[in-house]
């Protein structure tokens, strides 16, 4: 697993679509999110095949890792916000990395190349929703342009306990 961020060129980091030889990992590193509590409301482990799913909307949501040295240290990617027509130009995005791969700029790579592909698939807009206690998230975040724009107080519920989350939003100015 990556540890650290170099210049050498084994330990260059490369942003790159996912394929099916990376959906083993993309399971791992988003089951270890599941079962950190502080990155999704979803309770239950991920299985290969549904994660293999993803891929087959690529071609308009697509699905990023981040690579050093040929390991996939974390992934990216865009999903459907809502089944409208309205809504038709906005994505929802997640992010997760691996444990060793966090504070140390994987995410900031990752996310900054998921929002120029969305860009280059004429998105007008990006959105999620983070756990308030989650610092680094909302961070990662602001660093990078996105806005705050509310909370949902008790949005889901975690271990018996209900959680609030913060709504963010990216606008793609040019596709407007």
């Amino acid at each position: 697993m990556p540890t650290a961020r170099g210049t050498g060129s084994t330990n260059m980091l490369t942003v790159r679509d996912a394929i099916s030889a990376d959906v083993e990992a993309i399971t791992r590193i988003y089951n270890l999110g599941i079962a950190s509590g502080t990155g999704t409301l979803d309770t239950h482990p991920r299985e290969p095949a549904e994660i293999a799913a993803w891929l087959d909307k690529a071609a308009r949501y697509p699905v990023l890792v981040i690579e050093q040295a040929g390991e996939v240290a974390g992934f990216a990617r865009l999903f459907e916000y809502r089944p409208r027509a309205c809504y038709a130009s906005i994505a929802e995005y997640s992010i997760y990395l691996h444990p060793e791969a966090q504070g140390k700029g994987f995410g900031s790579t990752l996310l900054a190349a998921l929002i120029e592909r969305a860009k280059s698939l004429t998105f007008t807009k990006l959105v999620s929703r983070i756990f308030t206690f989650n610092h680094a998230s909302r961070a990662l975040c602001q660093k990078l342009g996105f806005r705050e724009v509310g909370v949902y107080e008790a949005h889901g519920q975690l271990n018996g306990q209900w959680l609030d989350v913060v709504i963010v939003e990216y606008l793609i100015r040019e596709n407007l």
